[in-house]
């Protein structure tokens, strides 16, 4: 016996032709008895029961519209139908989606560099001032005054010193209040490493021995979801548009991916198709691997190229 596949598509349309002929059949087969019971009730079979006396003898009293005469072509005619099925179910096969991966998919032509984000652009300098104006200030006249007058104010044995009167202390001032307390130290952020000891991996491949056998299979299940659930732009297959984006996000020391954004955009929608697809990881409940530094997870920012290749 050769070697049988289908696709479920082709045994979806197989399957619903058999019902359809199924059901075609049941109802030309009831119009058929129906036809021939209304013609047997009419009288019309007599003449041929009296010529040779087959309609007393026989089970039925009409034997052309005895239901239980096809009995056994219909069996045979269902199990036939039945083994037909048996052997589509087992010839359905699942073909898997093939996944064209670029070559050199995860090497950068050149070293990317990441541009603090500009929130709007430094205001231009203000003017210089005008130069100042110079005045001519008018000479002043000198006015003389009379000299001042001394008082005598030495005293001998017979004069009278009157003490001055005692101050009268007024009531303190109420202390100032205290200073108000120090604002609260702003919250430790974990520095964010670009190379570590152990760099963060795609899941799956914990279980492998060596660190190495590791990165190369978690490397090739990353490329797998990457170019399994990116959609090339109409508009970038429309215009040819071929290139390189590249995303840049941070894998959390809980294996999530945060601050997704795009550095390198080919443009025709290539770039924001990339970080929708890296955006995906979370929404799929996807975590990476976290990165080690000194034998603790660190937050890692990682550069990930998508290429984006016409066949």
């Amino acid at each position: 016996m050769g070697d049988l596949s289908i696709t479920g598509a082709t045994l979806a349309i197989t399957f619903g032709a058999i019902l359809l002929a199924l059901i075609g059949l049941i109802y030309l087969m009831r119009n058929v008895y129906q036809s021939r019971t209304e013609k047997g009730i009419a009288g019309e079979y007599t003449e041929d029961a009296d010529k040779d006396g087959s309609y007393i003898e026989n089970r039925a009293k009409y034997e052309r519209v005895d239901v239980f005469g096809l009995s056994s072509t219909f069996f045979n005619f269902g199990l036939a139908l039945a083994v037909g099925l048996s052997l589509l179910a087992f010839a359905w096969t699942q073909y898997e989606a093939e996944i064209i991966i670029p070559e050199g998919a995860l090497e950068l032509e050149e070293e990317i560099e990441m541009e603090p984000p500009r929130t709007a652009e430094p205001p231009p300098p203000p003017p210089p001032p005008p130069p100042p104006v110079i005045e001519e200030v008018p000479e002043e006249e000198l006015i003389e005054e009379d000299p001042p007058e001394f008082e005598d104010t030495s005293i001998d044995e017979e004069s009278v010193m009157n003490e001055p009167p005692p101050e009268v202390k007024e009531d303190k001032a109420p202390p100032p209040p205290p200073p108000p307390p120090p604002p609260p130290p702003k919250p430790d952020v974990e520095e964010i490493f670009k190379v570590v000891e152990n760099m963060p991996m795609f899941p799956g491949c914990e279980d492998l021995g060596s660190y190495a056998e590791q990165k190369q299979c978690a490397d090739k299940k990353m490329l797998e979801f990457i170019y399994g659930n990116i959609k090339y732009p109409a508009i970038a297959r429309e215009n040819g548009v071929e290139g390189m984006a590249v995303v840049s996000f941070v894998v959390e020391q809980d294996g999530t991916v945060t601050d997704a954004t795009v550095v390198r955009n080919p443009g025709a929608k290539t770039g924001e198709e990339a970080l929708r697809v890296v955006q995906l990881m979370n929404e799929k409940g996807i975590k990476w691997v976290p990165g080690q530094q000194g034998g603790r997870a660190v937050r890692v920012q990682f550069n990930l190229p998508v290429k984006f290749q016409l066949e």
